[in-house]
């Protein structure tokens, strides 16, 4: 067997993409309110446009595309975060309107204390100490 057939050329994870109904409006929110950084905002294709927001630093992108035919914005991403400060991140986006779980859940050792907040299309995250 060679080395081609036993795996893939797989070498990360560099984006996710996040399905949104104005990209104006999430590119505002994304960069505003979370503080993210873009990384791209160009047009492509037949009148598309490909947006890219990161953490600062990060090495993996949220793609803000237009949702697919049949597809609507508001999905349980499953994309997790991590914060240095959980509950210094859980007042700001309560103080900055985000729609958070009212508290920061703690189940004790091993599990990190975490909370959900939805972005304006109702597209669900989670962030994690």
């Amino acid at each position: 067997m060679t080395e081609t057939a036993k795996g893939t050329r797989i070498t990360g994870l560099g984006r996710v993409a996040v399905p949104v109904a104005d990209q104006d409006r999430a590119l505002d929110f994304y960069t505003g309110t979370l503080g993210f950084e873009k990384r791209a905002d160009v047009p492509f294709g037949d009148g598309h446009r490909w947006i890219e927001v990161a953490p600062a630093g990060g090495a993996t992108a949220i793609s803000l595309v237009l949702p697919s035919e049949g597809q609507s914005p508001g999905v349980e991403t499953g994309i997790i975060f991590t914060s240095e400060d959980i509950d210094a991140d859980h007042a700001t986006l309560r103080a900055r309107g985000v729609d958070t779980d009212p508290e920061v859940m703690r189940w004790g050792a091993p599990v990190p204390p975490m909370f959900c907040f939805r972005d304006p299309d109702g597209n669900r995250f989670m962030i994690v100490q």
